[in-house]
């Protein structure tokens, strides 16, 4: 059984020796000249006012992003659903009306939560 995945233990060694490999030649050949204007933050060409730690910031963006990659990934599932849908049968079918049900349970607990609303 170990030698069936042997394959996936070496494509995993090389992937691991390459990034060790990798990241050791780039500290060796890199320049190490810092200095205060290089280590400033950087955000879109905009400098930056005030410290980062200091304010207050809103993650109404963050919840929409997390909530459009969850939603994403779940239709994500429909596709491969329809290409087989005719092998599936009704059982299929039945399956799948359950998962869209719940994405659409989550979807509405979302939307009544405000999750979805963008408040300036």
């Amino acid at each position: 059984m170990p030698i069936d995945f042997l394959p996936v233990f070496l494509m995993v060694a090389v992937v691991v020796a390459l990034s060790v490999f990798i990241l050791t030649l780039s500290r060796l050949i890199r320049p190490a000249n810092p200095y205060p204007e290089k280590n400033r933050p950087y955000e879109c060409g905009v400098d930056h006012v005030g410290e980062a730690s200091g304010g207050l910031f809103k993650v109404q963006y963050f919840v929409i992003a997390i909530l459009f990659v969850v939603f994403d990934v779940e239709t994500m599932f429909l596709f491969p659903w329809a290409v087989v849908l005719t092998d599936l049968g009704l059982f299929g079918y039945i399956e799948m009306f359950v998962f869209i049900m719940l994405l659409l349970v989550g979807f509405a607990y979302a939307w009544i939560k405000g999750a979805l609303e963008w408040v300036s």
